[in-house]
């Protein structure tokens, strides 16, 4: 009996088993996160919504052909016309380039506004006069539609592909400097007081303390100014047409216009459309998670 009130009374036993319970309780959680999702849970929460959005879309769409609510095809073609033209396209050979021809300028105009916006939406966010200066020009560029720099773009470079590029930085930079600057306007002062105490100034500052903070909003202003540099390639290439500069995704679109061809202009559309997702999806989505994840605001589901 005296032996079980020692151990009662023992403050730093009491403490081991509490901080035992405690590592037990994290380290349970930890082995939840991290076990793996089954396949079942997976398609049932993230592959077969998508699925079944599709699935009815299609679904109404052919209704309204079937149904005659719509049967001018020169208006609206029937899901088999656009299949029918990209299977053509596919046996032609061409439907992979048009897709690549799009998707390789979109991409390396994108690394480059990168290469360019970042430093600048530092520069913008860290220097006060900078920042009064360019700070409104960089937002009023956001709001200004890629379209407005097609016909000056034209001018300026003529028809080659710097025109193109010319375009996609102008709608993707504004974007990533400014979500960069959001991101960093919000980076808590204490954060940046305990970096500087640590010896964390200058460029090593900006690396170890103010980028890693300020990711959330970078990442965001990343995934706009992919937006903003798509939006941008495809109205150029809707209205800039030459033979060295390949046909695109915005090329055909413009062809099926001019050849008054619904099935091609769905087709173009549908391409567009579905780029667009599969970047998400591929890249900016698993950025997202990874960023929440790291902070501890995303669960594995």
């Amino acid at each position: 009996m005296a032996s079980t009130d020692r151990k009662a009374a023992d403050p730093v036993a009491q403490d081991s088993a509490g901080l035992a319970g405690i590592e037990a309780g994290l380290d349970a959680l930890e082995t939840s996160d991290r076990a793996r999702t089954p396949f079942s849970q997976t398609f049932r929460n993230k592959i077969l919504p998508p699925i079944t959005a599709i699935l009815v879309v299609l679904v109404a769409w052919q209704a309204l052909i079937s149904l005659k609510i719509v049967d001018d095809p020169t208006r609206l073609p029937s899901p088999g016309d656009v299949w029918a033209e990209a299977e053509d396209a596919w046996l032609k050979g061409t439907l992979l380039d048009y897709i690549w021809t799009s998707v390789s300028r979109g991409l390396s105009g994108f690394a480059l506004a990168l290469v360019i916006g970042t430093p600048l939406g530092l520069l913008v966010a860290r220097v006060r006069f900078v920042r009064a200066a360019i700070g409104p020009i960089l937002s009023g560029l956001q709001s200004l539609p890629s379209v407005a720099w097609v016909p000056a773009a034209v001018i300026w470079l003529g028809l080659e592909p710097e025109m193109m590029y010319a375009v996609i930085l102008l709608g993707a930079v504004p974007s990533i400097a400014n979500g960069l600057v959001s991101g960093i306007d919000q980076v808590p002062p204490l954060f940046l007081r305990a970096g500087r105490t640590l010896g964390a100034t200058g460029l090593r500052g900006i690396r170890y303390i103010v980028m890693p903070a300020a990711l959330p909003g970078y990442v965001a202003g990343l995934k706009q100014g992919w937006a903003f540099s798509w939006r941008s390639l495809m109205a150029a290439e809707i209205i800039a047409k030459a033979p060295d500069l390949g046909v695109g995704l915005g090329q055909l679109l413009e062809v099926g216009r001019t050849n008054s061809s619904m099935a091609t202009v769905f087709l173009a559309i549908l391409l567009i459309l579905f780029v667009g997702i599969a970047i998400d999806l591929l890249v900016f989505s698993p950025l997202e998670r990874w960023v929440l994840r790291s902070r501890g605001l995303l669960m594995r589901s």
